[in-house]
Order: structure tokens, then sequence, then C-alpha cells
């Protein structure tokens, strides 16, 4: 088994541990140890790329229809021989 320790504890984050630990009826360092491990032992699937999380950003608003204008017919370049 591998030891971590923790420098610079924020006294108001150690007290926090310090409650939650008693709530659970464990030491600190056994909460500690379960948070962590709760924390690390979900897998996120993070989507591949921009385009997929705007896909699944957009999905529930079911597309947007636009009204396309009519097109027209194609203009002949202007001629600026004479």
């Amino acid at each position: 088994m591998a030891n971590v320790t923790i420098r610079n504890l924020d006294d108001g984050l150690k007290k926090r541990l310090r409650i939650r630990a008693a709530e659970h009826g464990r030491s600190m360092e056994d909460e500690a140890r379960d948070i962590l491990r709760a924390a690390l032992s979900t897998t996120e699937n993070r989507p591949a790329n921009l385009a997929t999380v705007i896909r699944i950003r957009m999905a529930p608003l079911a597309g947007v229809m636009l009204d396309l204008p009519q097109r027209e017919p194609i203009r002949y370049a202007p001629d600026f021989s004479e």
C-alpha cells in the first residue's frame, strides 16, 4: 500500500473532513480514503470532440427549422471588355 501526505490543507476543509468522519464513525484518514475511492471509481465517458458536445447539448431542442429563401437563377458575370 502507498502512503500519501497532503500538505497545506485549509483549516475549514480539515474541520469538515473531521466532522464528516465522525458522522460516519471512522477516522479522518479512512474518511479521506473513502472520498478518494468514490471520486475516482466513476468512469466518465467524455465526448470525443466539440461537435459531439454541441450535438448532445442541442439534442433536447430537436433541431431548428429555418425558412430557406427561394433560389434565384445564376447571374452572369459582367462584361468589362468595352
